[in-house]
């Protein structure tokens, strides 16, 4: 697997067109960083890290509407691909709709959203937006 990233974006993106309550993805230190997130910004219901094997796994619990059964994320999107990597200084760091979304970056104080790195002063390369 070349880009695990667009694969962790692409399994939750499959999840929840097929109508999933839970979706297992392999785990990375990188992909618990933005499950965490996920959560903390209320895209996810809940999650759990499972040490099974040498990799472990992420169950991920998405979050639906109870009265509409819609899913709260609406799009997934990959920025920074292995072939062309996307940075951003402090300053430069986009706004998803307006500060609707968030957009996840990789810094060099750890992973963070793009509030917490204006908030901070630092920048990076820009994984992906959610929103």
């Amino acid at each position: 697997m070349t880009d695990p990233i667009a694969d962790y974006l692409t399994r939750l993106r499959n999840a929840i067109k097929a109508g999933h309550r839970v979706v297992e993805i392999p785990a990375s230190n990188l992909k618990k960083e933005i499950t965490r997130i996920l959560h903390e910004k209320g895209y996810i219901l809940n999650y759990k890290f499972v040490e099974d094997g040498p990799q472990g796994s992420i169950k991920i619990a998405l979050k639906y509407d109870p009265v509409n059964k819609v899913n709260s994320i609406k799009k997934l999107a990959r920025v920074s691909t292995p072939g062309l990597r996307q940075y951003a200084g402090s300053k430069e760091i986009p706004s998803v709709l307006n500060g609707l979304g968030i957009a996840i970056l990789s810094t060099s104080k750890g992973v963070m959203t793009d509030k917490e790195a204006r908030d901070l002063k630092v920048g990076g390369e820009v994984l992906c937006f959610i929103y």
